[in-house]
């Protein structure tokens, strides 16, 4: 049976919670099954769920300030990232994270649809009456590999992140509109993590599972 979590904040201990999160252990992690090749099955069985648990965990949060977090049987564990779009195809919100903070793919898919709503700062907040004519992609990142090139990238297929020695991360989804070219990749992936040009990176790569509703 399912299980569920809710929680009524207001906007400032919203903020604090989500802060909260990303220093602290998920509750339960221990008895969530980590991303392997033997839980993909069983991803993708779940996966086209998230987007209408995004859905709805958006509807609840925007309408009544309740933060839902539903685990689900046997799902696994793994950080997602939540795309919403406009009608016309255009960007209204993308966040998600690299590691997983919740103790499986539904309730850290409905912490990454609420943040993507209310919290990317290229956006305004999402609002209750656009829900209905957003479309919601969900993608689960499998493990990430280390890679000594670009070379080694596609990105139709791979997702990139950029590190530094100082700690900076930059990271680019697959399958983006417009870039299918591995430098240029890499290339807006160093200015989202602030990398001056010609500094020392860390380059891994990662596939996703996609979601779409």
């Amino acid at each position: 049976a399912r299980t569920r979590a809710e929680r009524r904040v207001s906007s400032i201990a919203l903020g604090r919670y989500f802060r909260g999160l990303a220093r602290q252990p998920a509750p339960g992690v221990g008895a969530s099954r980590a991303l392997d090749s033997s839980s993909l099955d069983a991803l993708d069985q779940i996966g086209p769920l998230l987007p209408r648990l995004a859905r709805r965990a958006i509807r609840s949060f925007l309408s009544s300030g309740v933060l839902l977090s539903e685990e689900l049987p046997n799902a696994p564990r793994a950080p997602v990232f939540v795309t919403l779009r406009k009608p016309d195809g255009s960007l209204r919100g993308c966040i998600g994270s690299l590691n997983a903070v919740e103790p499986d793919v539904a309730p850290e898919t409905e912490r990454s649809a609420v943040l993507a709503a209310t919290r990317d700062p290229r956006f305004e907040p999402v609002r209750l009456d656009e829900i209905d004519g957003l479309s919601i992609d969900v993608s689960v990142l499998l493990p990430r590999q280390s890679i000594t090139d670009a070379r080694q990238l596609d990105p139709a297929r791979f997702g990139v992140v950029v590190s530094d020695a100082h700690g900076r991360q930059g990271l680019l989804l697959p399958g983006v509109p417009g870039i299918d070219d591995p430098l240029l990749q890499v290339e807006l992936a160093r200015r989202k993590a602030g990398v001056a040009p010609g500094a020392e990176v860390v380059l891994s790569r990662f596939e996703v599972r996609k979601f779409p509703a």
